[in-house]
């Protein structure tokens, strides 16, 4: 296994670590280990495409280890921080993507993320970074505001790339 996979595997591991020390209220531990896990999606990709180790796996498992982190925090927020229905939306458009690659796949199609979906993931990575750090400085309006932000650009861009995706790849629906 190369280093990207094994990068991206160690993100899905740092998610019962995270969800411990949010419980925990240990709220700057959960945001470090949120930033770090965050990072390597960034890593791992940089490094699959700079050394040529770009695998199926890797364009499988990158975009499912994204969403086990993003959204087992954004999950945890529900409803002190992020609305249940936004979650819904999220949610939709998460088993929409994921079921057409897996028909996709069916066929010995493998869909990669694309830029929107890239963009999104960074927007809910930099909301639930912030949103973290919310009960950490609860009187920071200022903290307050600049995640609710990011949170509704994620979604905008959430319900932007799933359109999108299934534009480009409604081809998906007529396999057999």
């Amino acid at each position: 296994m190369n280093l990207p996979n094994k990068l991206t595997i160690g993100r899905v591991i740092a998610v019962p670590v995270f969800i411990a020390a949010y419980y925990m209220q240990w709220y700057i531990a959960a945001f470090v280990i949120f930033v770090a896990a965050s990072f390597t999606d960034y890593l791992d990709g940089h490094l699959a495409r700079k050394y040529n180790l770009v695998s199926n796996f890797g364009k499988i498992m990158d975009p499912l280890a994204d969403k086990v982190l993003v959204y087992s925090a954004l999950c945890l927020m529900i409803p002190d921080y992020v609305p249940g229905w936004m979650m819904i939306v999220i949610l939709a458009r998460e088993f929409t993507v994921s079921g057409m690659r897996t028909v996709a796949a069916s066929e010995g199609i493998v869909i990669a993320a694309g830029m929107s979906g890239k963009i999104k993931t960074v927007l809910q990575m930099i909301a639930v970074c912030l949103l973290l750090l919310v009960p950490a400085f609860p009187a920071s309006t200022i903290l307050w505001y600049g995640a609710q932000g990011f949170l509704w650009a994620s979604l905008v861009m959430t319900v932007y790339s799933g359109i999108e995706y299934v534009l480009q790849n409604k081809q998906v629906f007529s396999m057999k």
